[in-house]
């Protein structure tokens, strides 16, 4: 197990975009970069317990049910629908109302976001999407000494990863931060929502099309 070698792979990993590299861009515009992050330990709690499976087997086990792995997929699509959908009808900045300001222009009004709320979300996504089954159980044996103890290398592995998870939304929450600026009027915040929503629904749909 060569873990510095891993450190660089975990990172371009977790980089890949997706639902739940979007999710955190889209706290980070509507809460703050440091909501975002702390939502992040809702995803890494769902990585972990994929993980988890993973060290002990079990990953291979599922992706080999067929039952299960569509299960997964279907559960993961549907909820990826809804949330697009309703995000795509919304009228507001997240549920902050927008307030016009003397020069045309309108700010989001200040809202409490639970990050409680948002890394329910974090997990949801992350636990109902089966290509993290896949990376889990197909990518991370290739790091693994079969000459040393497993649990061990998982336990290092992982945690690395599970780190890097944190980098990636500090990366896409810090660029949804710079995005809210430019949401200035009524308008440029129901084109984020229909394009927020836009966006999961298409992962939804991707995900009905992935294969194991």
């Amino acid at each position: 197990m060569d873990a510095l070698l891993f450190i660089p792979v975990s990172i371009a990993i977790s980089l890949t975009p997706g639902p739940n590299n979007f999710c955190g861009l889209n706290n980070g515009i509507r809460a703050g970069v440091v909501p975002a992050l702390m939502a992040t330990t809702g995803r890494v709690a769902a990585f972990a317990i994929f993980l988890a499976v993973s060290a002990i087997g079990l990953g291979a086990m599922l992706l080999a049910s067929e039952t299960a792995f569509l299960a997964v997929k279907w559960i993961g699509a549907v909820y990826l629908f809804w949330i697009g959908w309703k995000a795509w009808r919304s009228r507001d900045f997240g549920g902050a109302a927008m307030i016009e300001n003397g020069d045309g222009t309108a700010s989001a009004e200040a809202k409490h976001y639970s990050v409680k709320t948002l890394a329910m979300q974090e997990f949801l996504l992350g636990i109902t999407n089966p290509k993290a089954i896949i990376l889990f159980a197909a990518i991370f044996p290739q790091f693994i000494d079969p000459s040393k103890p497993a649990a061990q290398q998982f336990l290092v592995l992982g945690s690395i990863y599970l780190m890097a998870e944190y980098v990636s939304t500090l990366v896409y929450a810090s660029c949804g931060r710079q995005i809210r600026r430019w949401i200035r009027t009524p308008k440029g915040v129901i084109r984020l929502n229909r394009a927020t929503g836009g966006f999961f629904m298409g992962a939804g749909g991707l995900l009905l099309a992935t294969q194991r």
